[in-house]
């Protein structure tokens, strides 16, 4: 997009408004990634803000061999990527603590409740849709939420994983391949 170049150019020259156009204009495709990668707003919330902020501090290396929307989608994939890890991390600490659940002072949380599209699925196949996501590798996980959520080509896929289009077009189709062989009891 033409627009995107002229904006990035004068928000790299340090104009706050032209990023604030940019922040404005892509605010809903890096929520609505967020969104399909933790599964619920206030998370997604959180990595929008995350995303926009990393962009703002980094903008003088955005280079445009990529659009400023992959890129962004970039930042907030590996945002998203990195609070899931920090969940895992936690919850294996919790997990491997006493059988109280209470380690150092943490008390085992209640997991929030379920996102609106989670809530839209049946029960059964909402519960084993989701840990078969949860079953994803990484790259797996982006790969086919850009893919079949966001309807991005493996072209942009593969610059937002940072490989080539064959290593991203074969994440998606490992992805589905186990989400496939997941959901085939309950397809019948």
């Amino acid at each position: 997009m033409r627009i995107d170049a002229d904006m990035v150019g004068q928000a790299q020259r340090g104009n706050r408004d032209a990023f604030r156009a940019l922040v404005e204009e892509h605010a809903r495709g890096v929520f609505r990634l967020a969104f399909r990668m933790t599964g619920n707003d206030s998370d997604a919330d959180d990595m929008v803000q995350e995303t926009f902020l990393r962009a703002w501090k980094q903008i003088g290396r955005f280079d445009g061999r990529a659009s400023f929307g992959t890129w962004l989608h970039r930042i907030c994939a590996n945002c998203s990527l990195d609070l899931l890890r920090a969940r895992k991390r936690v919850r294996a600490q919790v997990f491997a603590g006493s059988e109280s659940g209470v380690e150092d002072g943490m008390e085992r949380v209640a997991a929030e409740g379920p996102s609106p599209e989670r809530l839209a699925l049946s029960g059964e196949v909402g519960e084993i849709l989701a840990r078969a996501m949860d079953g994803l590798t990484e790259a797996e996980r982006v790969a086919f939420v850009m893919r079949h959520y966001e309807g991005m080509g493996i072209e942009d896929i593969a610059r937002t994983l940072g490989v080539q289009p064959g290593a991203a077009k074969h994440s998606v189709f490992r992805a589905v391949a186990k989400l496939r062989l997941a959901l085939e009891g309950v397809a019948r």
